[in-house]
């Protein structure tokens, strides 16, 4: 079955429910499962982005955006950072997942509505993801999932329909930028966000900086890599990012590897370096 069959029958299967609220990241899973939402329920749809101290200013500005472009309704929540997510634990994605989740749901039952609709595909399922265990037990209904739509028909779908950040790469949380068992502190994250920011406005379309505070390792994306052979921009992104307060600048030379961190968690349940998550 091709990924505009799927989409169809998922489209179809929207169309019974009386309302939905769409977690929405404002990234290429939420916008497209918006769109089919919107698509099905017309003005029953409303889109709510949980908004952290972990989360990119830039992507909850993207979220208002995108969702006011769509004419959505759109709220956004606050959660705070959880005592029990301070240290950065390895299973930081189940309780901060759980938690947005109990937003999220308290919300829909405030406003009336049916159904919490998220926006996990089928590869999310191959990579080391504890979020989706808060999913489960919640009973929150994932249709990319039901109808086996990963992230290359997610792309292709919404190329096809001129959807915003169709080409974008992935994105993740700022605390899957520090290592597992370090504190969590506003100033790192802004560091880290600060960081990021600056590279991506010098033209870089990928950034990860990872930190464990005092140190920062760059990785671009692999066909991006060569823009670091200059030593006059390697001297200019090093006094950068020691102005923001970091003392060690590395790059990392193999560029960037989606979820590198999980694949060894998976394999030996540790942790390593400066590296976790995507």
């Amino acid at each position: 079955m091709g990924a505009r069959e799927k989409y169809e029958r998922l489209k179809a299967d929207l169309v019974s429910l009386e309302s939905g609220l769409v977690a929405f990241s404002g990234g290429l899973d939420s916008t497209l499962l918006l769109k089919a939402a919107q698509d099905a329920l017309g003005g029953k749809v409303t889109a709510v982005t949980v908004s952290t101290s972990y989360m990119p200013q830039r992507e909850i500005q993207e979220a208002r955006d995108i969702a006011a472009g769509m004419g959505v309704i759109h709220r956004l929540l606050e959660m705070p950072l959880m005592e029990n997510m301070r240290f950065n634990p390895p299973d930081r994605c189940y309780r901060c997942k759980k938690q947005m989740l109990v937003l999220l749901m308290e919300d829909a039952e405030k406003s009336g509505i049916q159904i919490v609709l998220d926006g996990t595909n089928a590869d999310d399922l191959e990579d080391y993801r504890p979020g989706i265990k808060a999913l489960r037990e919640r009973g929150i209904l994932s249709p990319f999932l039901v109808h086996g739509i990963n992230k290359e028909d997610i792309r292709n779908i919404s190329r096809e329909m001129g959807l915003p950040h169709w080409n974008r790469g992935p994105s993740a949380c700022l605390l899957s930028r520090m290592p597992y068992n370090h504190e969590i502190t506003l100033h790192r994250l802004q560091m880290i966000e600060k960081a990021e920011q600056y590279l991506m406005d010098m033209g870089f379309g990928f950034v990860r900086v990872r930190s464990d505070g005092s140190a920062a390792r760059i990785e671009v994306g692999r066909e991006e890599r060569k823009k670091f052979f200059d030593e006059e921009f390697l001297d200019a992104v090093s006094k950068t990012l020691k102005d923001l307060g970091y003392l060690y600048v590395a790059f990392e030379l193999e560029g960037y590897r989606m979820g590198s961190m999980n694949r060894r968690i998976t394999a030996k349940k540790g942790s390593i370096g400066l590296s976790n998550g995507s």
